[in-house]
């Protein structure tokens, strides 16, 4: 396994990142523990989980995640050799509502009576002292931070970045959080977030979350470039895009038990016009050097230079063992040079 550091903190990690958001829905506990077992054994000592998994959100599983890995914790007594990231979820809205994760059941906010809520319960079903990074899931303030490149300005009552950061900072000092990260967050987020900590000699965000792929390289417009000269890793999420770079959805098909088949209405995003031309493309390339497209796919992320690591995901052993193999491959000149190409004719598919 390869490490480095996680944004401009100390704190070495992997640059492979264990997610976990498939424990207690696609996965049962027992998978869990072995797909966890099987991470660490093999060098990965960086696990990323949030209070509403696992996916899909739902209210009878709320929490679930954090509870099996807590349980993984405790049988492996191995806190002091893992970097545990937790995330809040953002503000709720009408289409996508997680307002059951609170215990009255109002709608999630980022303001500080609900973040020191959802630290404290994170703490209890994790059973630690202290999350290492700790993220703010989504933005609270309305946007279109899912779907699209298309931005529509709508002013709002949102909670302050600065009221957010703040509340945030009370829970370093008390030493419940180490460092705060952001997810799924624009350039123009991203640099008041940066901003605002140095005007108030706060503690300055260390990642952002966001997902990155071949099919989805929209990070590197503004957002690289701020994350570069601010030293803010990027936490790739989906660089898999969902499993559809591995080419087991080409051409109709849908995998029994495969996440699509049970989730597909959630991820348009991975079904668009362009989607498959670019992913029989990526695949073409792989076979052109003898790759497994997965491992080239991953790769690709993990050698980026705003990367701090690359966050897999896996329902099952097999594929976990082929993701982390990606971790030994290089890629030559010529091979980004062919991606490249691919990238110029099917730019973003999957935005």
């Amino acid at each position: 396994m390869k490490y480095g550091k996680l944004g401009s903190s100390d704190i070495s990690i992997s640059r492979l990142c264990m997610g976990t958001m498939t424990f207690g829905s696609y996965n049962t506990k027992e998978e869990g523990f072995a797909i966890m077992d099987y991470a660490f054994e093999h060098g990965i000592n960086f696990f990323d989980s949030a209070e509403m998994y696992p996916t899909p959100p739902n209210k009878n599983t709320a929490h679930l995640t954090n509870k099996i890995i807590g349980e993984w914790i405790k049988q492996k007594n191995n806190r002091s050799k893992i970097i545990i990231a937790d995330k809040i979820a953002g503000r709720s809205i009408p289409r996508n509502s997680v307002g059951w994760l609170r215990p009255t059941g109002e709608d999630t906010r980022l303001n500080k009576e609900q973040i020191n809520f959802a630290i404290d319960n994170s703490l209890k079903n994790l059973g630690i002292d202290y999350i290492d990074l700790y993220q703010l899931h989504w933005p609270d303030r309305l946007g279109n931070f899912f779907y699209g490149l298309e931005y529509k300005h709508k002013e709002d009552e949102s909670i302050s970045i600065e009221e957010t950061l703040s509340a945030l900072e009370e829970n370093v000092k008390k030493g419940k959080i180490r460092h705060i990260g952001i997810s799924n967050e624009t350039a123009w987020g991203t640099s008041e977030f940066i901003k605002i900590a140095e005007k108030n000699n706060w503690t300055k965000i260390t990642t952002i979350q966001n997902p990155y792929s071949l099919v989805n390289r929209s990070f590197e417009v503004g957002l690289a470039e701020i994350c570069i000269r601010e030293k803010v890793g990027l936490l790739a999420y989906s660089p898999l895009a969902g499993g559809v770079l591995s080419g087991k959805y080409l051409d109709g098909k849908m995998p029994t038990k495969s996440r699509m088949s049970i989730s597909k209405d959630r991820y348009p995003r991975y079904w668009t016009l362009n989607t498959e031309p670019a992913v029989k493309s990526y695949i073409a390339i792989a076979k052109k050097y003898g790759l497994d497209c997965c491992q080239m796919a991953i790769k690709f992320c993990e050698i980026q230079q705003f990367m701090s690591a690359v966050i897999i995901g896996a329902t099952n052993l097999e594929q976990l063992k082929n993701n982390i193999q990606s971790i030994n491959l290089e890629l030559t000149n010529e091979i980004i040079e062919d991606i490249n190409k691919v990238q110029l004719i099917y730019s973003n598919p999957c935005v």
